[in-house]
């Protein structure tokens, strides 16, 4: 009788535990995918020209978590970037990047909210969407519309991403002097890798 009752709960844990796994990976009710951004693995890379040379930095993505319905293109959820952690590799050019342009200490965030997207998301292999949101950079929202090709493999997705922030435009200081002429704008590219 003993041994009977330890098969019947160790079954019962197992038929427990197995319905448990099941919820846990299966999609939710609604369809909804969640994505949550590993900080460690995404990177934000900045491209901006100027007359003697072209600047390259980066800055590190903060946190992330985006919500995606692929059956309305609803989405929702935020991605945030470090601006302090701005770092073009030269200290003094750095120094008046986050003092005079980006006012880092007022501003310590970049935090960009999807809304919606366009195109089909694929549950696996490459796809093409259009993702549309609020920029907040420098104190203000901005809304934009960036394309963007993700990867999915397995429940991991890897998301790239080009797109030009015309600063000077959106209120940011234009570092240019009588010798020292830089573009206007800048390109930016990130790399987000999510779950």
């Amino acid at each position: 009788m003993k041994m009977m009752s330890a098969r019947l709960i160790v079954y019962l844990l197992l038929c427990i535990c197995g319905d448990l796994v099941a919820a846990e990976t299966a999609p939710t009710s609604s369809g909804v995918l969640t994505f949550n951004i590993d900080p460690a693995n995404s990177t934000v890379q900045f491209t901006l020209g100027a007359l003697l040379h072209t600047v390259h930095g980066t800055f590190r993505i903060k946190s992330g978590a985006v919500r995606f319905d692929p059956n309305s293109g609803k989405a929702s959820g935020q991605i945030s970037v470090d601006v302090r952690s701005g770092n073009t590799g030269e200290g003094t050019r750095d120094r008046q990047m986050h003092a005079n342009i980006l006012e880092s200490e007022r501003f310590p965030d970049a935090v960009f909210s999807p809304d919606r997207s366009n195109g089909r998301l694929a549950s696996s292999g490459a796809s093409d969407v259009e993702v549309h949101g609020l920029l907040r950079i420098h104190g203000r929202d901005h809304e934009m519309t960036i394309p963007v090709r993700v990867q999915m493999q397995n429940a991991s997705l890897t998301a790239r991403a080009k797109f030009t922030v015309p600063y000077v435009s959106w209120g940011m200081r234009d570092p240019s002097t009588f010798v020292l002429q830089v573009a206007k704008s800048v390109d930016v590219d990130v790399t987000l890798v999510g779950r």
